[in-house]
C-alpha cells in the first residue's frame, strides 16, 4: 500500500538539511531502486524553486510500504528525523486515484 510521509522542519533548518541531505537522498534512492518510491521533494520556504538560504519548510514522500508500521519505522530512521531537521513527521495511508 502507498503511504504519505510529511515532515515539518524546525525553524532555521537550512544548515542541518544540508548536512543530512546526502544520507537522506541515499535512503530515497534505495526506495526508488526497489520500485517503491512514487515521489519525493521539499516544500520551499519561499514561493520559488530555489529559496536560497531561506531553505525549506518540510518535505513530502509518497512510497509503498508493507504496512503503516513499516512506513513509520522507515520515517523514524530518516536522517532528517535523527539529526533534528524535522520538528514533526506525519505518516498516513494514501490511495492514488490519478493519474491512473
Amino acid at each position: 500500500m502507498l503511504y504519505v510521509i510529511v515532515g515539518e522542519d524546525v525553524p532555521d533548518s537550512f544548515e542541518r538539511r544540508l548536512a543530512a541531505r546526502p544520507a537522506h537522498l541515499e535512503r530515497l534512492n534505495a526506495l526508488q531502486a526497489a520500485g517503491k518510491l512514487v515521489l519525493a521533494g521539499p516544500f520551499p520556504a519561499l514561493d520559488t524553486a530555489d529559496p536560497g538560504p531561506a531553505g525549506f519548510s518540510g518535505s513530502l514522500i509518497v512510497a509503498e510500504f508493507d504496512s503503516l508500521a513499516a512506513a513509520r519505522d522507515w520515517a523514524d530512521a530518516d536522517p532528517y528525523v535523527t539529526t533534528g531537521v524535522y520538528a514533526s513527521v506525519n505518516v498516513r495511508p494514501f490511495k492514488k486515484v490519478l493519474p491512473a
